[in-house]
């Protein structure tokens, strides 16, 4: 099967909103505008499409009928699990079978301020010109945002409490699952945090790190960037326990510099004490009846 072109799948897109009268307008995000993205075979088309009346879209077969055959089609409000938004509008995120991947909108039309709030926006139809004239799709929207003295603070707190609470006995206990949940959770959400703050001091905040720190590799220095990449461990408690001493290294260093350009104080004391006691866990036998 030959995988549509770019513009077949955007003249299906316009094609569709042109002959429906309940579509007012259509609007395409994420990627496929965005002039720094680098293009490649798996970039979804995120569209938009402004509608008098959510209701009438959400019969599967009309939409299906109009854009080919699926692999698998999820309709993220109809479930519970993840919640769905609830927000009045009904999408449709549809993998074909020609490996192109459509994530379909329909929202009311009165909500039109708001949708185009987003910098990575562009407009594919505007049936009654109503959408005010926006400025060339960029970053603007998702660039790393400077760091209150507050918001430092509470990520460095995060990053504590979680290397010196939650880690020290999930590890002890070999619940691997939990302990997974958690380093990823208290220990590489705020990492990256630091690290995206300390590559905004570095590019005058006007780069992005992208959706889940994807484009860390590209900012971070290579030694950096390698020591973060031995975080990632398999389910080898050893391999574990030295990705627990690497993270809480790479904070600290990250966490004093960022700290040193704004005068904020990193909580050293604080994370000497998790430390230490992560370090006595370690050394606890599997038997142990009391922790000291």
């Amino acid at each position: 099967m030959k995988t549509r072109t770019e513009k077949e799948i955007i003249d299906l897109i316009i094609g569709f909103a042109q002959n429906d009268d309940r579509i007012r307008a259509v609007l395409m995000n994420g990627s496929r505008v965005n002039p720094n993205a680098t293009k490649d075979i798996f970039q979804d088309y995120d569209i938009v499409n402004l509608v008098t009346d959510v209701e009438p879209f959400k019969d599967e077969n009309y939409i299906l009928s109009h854009f080919g055959e699926t692999i698998i089609i999820q309709k993220p409000e109809d479930k519970i699990y993840p919640p769905p938004a609830g927000d009045g509008r009904y999408n449709y995120n549809m993998q074909f079978v020609d490996g192109n991947r459509i994530d379909l909108s329909f929202f009311n039309i009165n909500r039109i301020d708001e949708l185009t709030k987003d910098s990575l926006t562009e407009v594919l139809l505007d049936k009654d010109h109503i959408i005010p004239n926006l400025l060339d799709p960029s970053e603007s929207s998702y660039l790393i945002k400077e760091p209150t003295e507050k918001l430092f603070n509470d990520c460095c707190d995060e990053f504590i409490f979680g290397l010196g609470s939650h880690i020290p006995k999930t590890i002890w206990r070999k619940e691997l699952p939990l302990l997974k949940a958690y380093i990823d959770v208290v220990l590489r959400k705020p990492l990256i945090n630091m690290f995206e703050w300390d590559i905004g001091i570095k590019t005058g905040f006007r780069k992005s790190s992208g959706k889940g720190g994807r484009h860390l590799q590209k900012y971070l220095e290579p030694e950096i960037w390698k020591e973060f990449e031995q975080t990632y461990t398999d389910s080898n408690y050893d391999n574990i326990w030295n990705s627990l001493f690497l993270f809480y290294k790479l904070f600290k260093k990250t966490a004093e510099s960022v700290a040193q350009e704004y005068g904020f104080q990193f909580a050293e004391e604080a994370g000497k004490r998790a430390l230490e006691f992560l370090k006595h866990i370690k050394q606890l036998p599997e038997d142990a009846k009391a922790i000291y």
